[in-house]
């Protein structure tokens, strides 16, 4: 097997990936808030703890990060019309404008990564990885067929 080799490998991009998003996107952006604007994005408003799924971390956390997002006019918080308990999130302006900026970031660095390999090698890449990030009950093997 290709443990190691795959280990290094990985270490290296994420490592690579890591270093050109926090020096790129800074100061006005984190990776984290980054990965928030893009699920707003998606959404247009969310209550925060619908945001948790996407993000992989605690309530406090989201809390803390998005009262940050706030403070610097990335996002939006309104109390919603009928029930003043819940809070909505949305993307301010600025949250919109530094979406672009950070997803065109991001798409440098895997242009600069995935053209050192064929247009070919990059849809196999993907769909490698996809099987490798898929949960083990959704892959579902095509049904080999013998030739005979």
């Amino acid at each position: 097997m290709y443990y190691s080799d795959f280990a290094k490998c990985w270490s290296r991009l994420t490592k690579d990936y890591k270093l050109h998003m926090d020096q790129e996107l800074a100061p006005s952006l984190t990776e984290a808030q980054l990965a928030v604007l893009e699920v707003l994005e998606d959404h247009e408003k969310m209550k925060p703890s619908d945001l948790i799924p996407f993000l992989a971390t605690t309530p406090a956390a989201v809390t803390m990060l998005l009262d940050r997002m706030e403070k610097n006019g990335l996002i939006c918080r309104d109390r919603d019309d009928q029930d003043r308990r819940i809070v909505w999130v949305s993307l301010s302006d600025k949250g919109r404008m530094e979406t672009k900026r950070g997803i065109s970031i991001r798409n440098e660095f895997m242009n600069s990564v995935l053209s050192n390999i064929s247009m070919h090698n990059q849809q196999l890449l993907v769909y490698l990885l996809g099987k490798m990030t898929t949960p083990k009950t959704q892959v579902q093997e095509p049904a080999l067929t013998s030739s005979v």
